[in-house]
């Protein structure tokens, strides 16, 4: 009995801290809107300023070079969050408000970057916190901060399977944890992402990627598909050597936390300037694709895919430091746009080959992938994305496009 007493009571501290996971990641987004908005929107629509966009990524990058410079470069990047929990069972919690401000503020000055790595990093320190404090009653508190970040993932990307199986699946082998451990995973997903989008409805907030709509399957071309594959592919070799190549000219000023940040916020402004579109995490930018994209043009679009992926590498090492996901997700849109203009096929097909490959390439977790774009593509594109993420996945990265 005392046994069973004790279950239930980890089922609900574990629905609690679930909860508690999804208040913070909306008010993390509400946050988030609110600035961009009073930023990006309200002060130049009312106030005419030259090389607006410039102007306001160079005082970002002053404000969080200095910030990062007294309390620390967070956040981490989201592997690096994954890896550390993954071998010790927990992750940082010192000065958690501190990691709030370094997550949130390079979204609001429009890095190319996107917000789960900083909410992650977070939830992990918070949920590594309540652990040490629970310690002494259950024996499963180690599971935690493992289980948060599940919720994480799962609230951010709209997304509860991706947020399960995203930390589990790797290129070695996806180890499934026990059924009771399961249970509490599953509880803390459905909790957070209860809570979010509870919070969303009363109050307002919104975040991720909407459904792009339907694809024609009747007249498939399978060498068109193949092509699309290899797209990207190649898209993905092209991010592997833009880190690479960011990482080698980083490296001089690799401790200069403020100059670097100042460097980045030169680049993503003068970028951002002439193509707007590879500012910010992309979500929102899909949207203009999708509404605008023949008047855009099959160039532009190319372009644009391309810069956005090197400049989020940039904005990450220079210090404007958020998550890969979001951005990586634009390019393979908006690459995968241009292709069904050139080729004259179903824009949806052609979108959802292109991110798939490029994604499965970079995180070489193809069930991931297909869980994680499921909140963009509908069912029936499942089984041709699931084979497109296999192929890509299995292609091996050139070592030295990997090594550093």
């Amino acid at each position: 009995m005392n046994k069973i007493i004790k279950s239930f009571m980890m089922i609900v501290y574990t629905l609690i801290l679930g909860c508690i996971t999804g208040a913070i990641i909306w008010i993390f987004i509400k946050l988030m809107n609110l600035g961009i908005n009073f930023i990006w929107e309200y002060i130049p629509n009312n106030i005419n300023i030259p090389f607006y966009t410039i102007i306001v990524c160079l005082f970002g990058g002053i404000l969080i070079g200095l910030w990062k410079k007294k309390y620390g470069n967070y956040p981490e990047e989201l592997n690096e969050v994954l890896t550390e929990v993954k071998k010790t069972k927990r992750y940082k919690y010192n000065n958690l408000f501190s990691n709030f401000v370094c997550a949130l503020s390079p979204l609001l000055f429009g890095a190319s970057v996107g917000p789960e790595a900083g909410l992650t990093g977070i939830i992990a320190g918070l949920c590594t916190w309540v652990g040490d404090k629970l310690k002494n009653t259950f024996k499963e508190v180690k599971e935690l901060t493992s289980i948060g970040i599940t919720a994480t993932l799962g609230t951010v990307f709209k997304s509860p399977l991706f947020g399960f199986v995203e930390p589990l699946e790797s290129e070695e082998e996806t180890v499934i944890p026990k059924t009771s451990k399961i249970v509490l995973y599953f509880v803390a997903i459905l909790g957070s992402f209860g809570i979010f989008i509870l919070l969303n409805k009363i109050l307002g907030g919104g975040l991720g990627f909407e459904s792009v709509g339907t694809a024609d399957l009747s007249n498939i071309n399978w060498l068109y598909l193949l092509l699309l594959t290899i797209i990207g592919i190649v898209m993905g070799y092209i991010y592997f050597l833009s880190k690479k190549l960011v990482t080698k000219l980083m490296n001089p000023i690799k401790n200069e936390i403020l100059v670097k940040c100042i460097l980045g916020a030169l680049i993503l402004g003068v970028v951002g300037y002439f193509l707007p579109l590879t500012m910010f995490s992309g979500e929102e930018q899909i949207n203009i694709i999708l509404e605008s994209g023949t008047t855009i043009g099959i160039t532009i679009l190319i372009v644009t895919g391309i810069i956005k992926i090197m400049l989020t590498n940039v904005c990450i090492e220079s210090g404007l430091k958020g998550g890969h996901f979001f951005p990586m997700i634009f390019s393979g849109i908006a690459i995968g746009y241009a292709f069904s203009l050139i080729l004259q096929i179903n824009s949806v097909l052609a979108m959802a080959v292109v991110t798939t490959s490029f994604l499965s390439n970079i995180l070489k977790k193809p069930i991931a992938t297909v869980l994680l774009l499921m909140i963009l593509f509908e069912a029936n594109l499942i089984p041709i994305m699931l084979g497109v993420a296999i192929i890509s996945c299995y292609i091996k990265t050139p070592k030295w496009l990997v090594e550093k």
